[in-house]
């Protein structure tokens, strides 16, 4: 194993990223400070410089590591098919079920520009958007989407179905009188992937 998939493994890393995430996500950016990070993961503070280099590298790659397992699937099986959406939605809803405060934190970075990582957030997600292109040129080439599929719409689509319910949980959960459990994410993840699925053949039909 290199350097870097050895500090990846590492627990102190690890609990500094998840002590990070839960900090960031409770308090505003300039209120968190490296010493109440460390002191939450059970380390030195010495060790947000050695893995991270400052509060600013420790916050880009909570970032990073909470997006990446999202955009490794662009890479995967799990698009290679219009189906796939379903269970690229029920991933999504699954991540951020553990971190509902995490979309809100995107939108206040990306849409307020609250906070700093706007322009690397920017950057993950423009590579997300060049690995969905390839996706959608991959499922035309076989048929099993109409060329004219717009992969911006397409994505812009997706975004809407999965980010939507996760920012609006806490009024969604309040207005309907019951919580979005596992059993209802699940529901709603196979509802939209059939939505997807039933639109991608209806353009392909109509093409």
């Amino acid at each position: 194993m290199d350097v870097a998939g050895e500090r990846a493994c590492d627990p102190v890393r690890t609990r500094l990223l998840r002590a990070a995430l839960e900090c960031f996500l409770a308090d505003e950016y300039h209120k968190v400070t490296t010493r109440r990070i460390a002191e939450k993961a059970d380390a030195n503070v010495s060790m947000i410089r050695y893995y991270f280099g400052s509060k600013e590298g420790l916050y880009e790659e909570m970032i990073r590591d909470t997006l990446n397992p999202l955009l490794e699937v662009l890479d995967g099986p799990m698009l290679a098919t219009a189906a796939g959406f379903r269970d690229f939605l029920q991933l999504y809803y699954d991540t951020m079920v553990e971190r509902p405060e995490f979309p809100k934190l995107i939108l206040k970075v990306l849409a307020l520009n609250q906070g700093p990582g706007r322009r690397f957030i920017q950057q993950l997600l423009e590579r997300g958007r060049a690995r969905g292109r390839r996706k959608v040129a991959d499922m035309a080439a076989r048929g099993q989407i109409a060329p004219t599929v717009d992969p911006d719409i397409l994505r812009m689509a997706f975004v809407s179905l999965a980010i939507t319910p996760m920012l609006l949980k806490d009024i969604f959960e309040e207005q309907m009188g019951r919580a979005m459990d596992a059993d209802f994410i699940a529901n709603l993840a196979g509802f939209n992937g059939r939505l997807f699925t039933a639109g991608l053949a209806a353009v392909k039909e109509k093409s």
